[in-house]
């Protein structure tokens, strides 16, 4: 299931967004904002430009309950970025895999940061699947829901952190 989205920073400069997505305390703040119940936050900053970030948290399902009698009460998601150096555009991009562990759930695909305007916007662009016969199509749409969320909540929390670094 193809899944898109767009996260706006329109005061921010690409460099700014790279500061802020690799900040391990906004990462944080961040799943708090997200309601996981468990976090962990790894970002290993490179000397030259590169940046892998991983997010893993623990997440109640809120799924319709046809959907938790697969996936249980909570999911346990691991999520992992990819950052490169800016291209001559001075974008960033970053390779996107997002898993469910113990699950056949998975979204690949890419973060790219680009500037719009007098700000930033990054596209979220993914490949979500559910490989389970027969119910992983309709099952797809409810774990694209859980990431729109979550793109949502990262929305709010970076207008509240830019705004609070201004």
């Amino acid at each position: 299931m193809d899944v898109r989205a767009e996260i706006n920073y329109p005061t921010a400069t690409v460099e700014q967004v790279f500061a802020l997505v690799t900040d391990p305390h906004f990462r944080r703040a961040v799943c708090e904002a997200t309601h996981a119940l468990a976090y962990d936050v790894d970002v290993d900053k490179r000397l030259d430009g590169t940046a892998s970030v991983t997010v893993r948290r623990t997440m109640p399902a809120e799924v319709p309950d046809f959907v938790k009698k697969f996936v249980g009460e909570t999911l346990d998601v691991v999520q992992t970025e990819e950052w490169g150096v800016p291209n001559d555009l001075g974008q960033r991009q970053a390779d996107l895999a997002v898993r469910v562990k113990g699950q056949p759930v998975k979204m690949t695909g890419t973060l790219l940061t680009q500037v719009v305007g007098d700000g930033a916007r990054t596209s979220i662009r993914g490949d979500l699947t559910v490989s389970m016969p027969f119910v992983g199509k309709k099952i797809e749409p409810e774990i694209a829901k859980g990431v729109l969320a979550a793109v949502a909540a990262e929305q709010r929390t970076a207008d509240r952190w830019l705004g609070d670094s201004a």
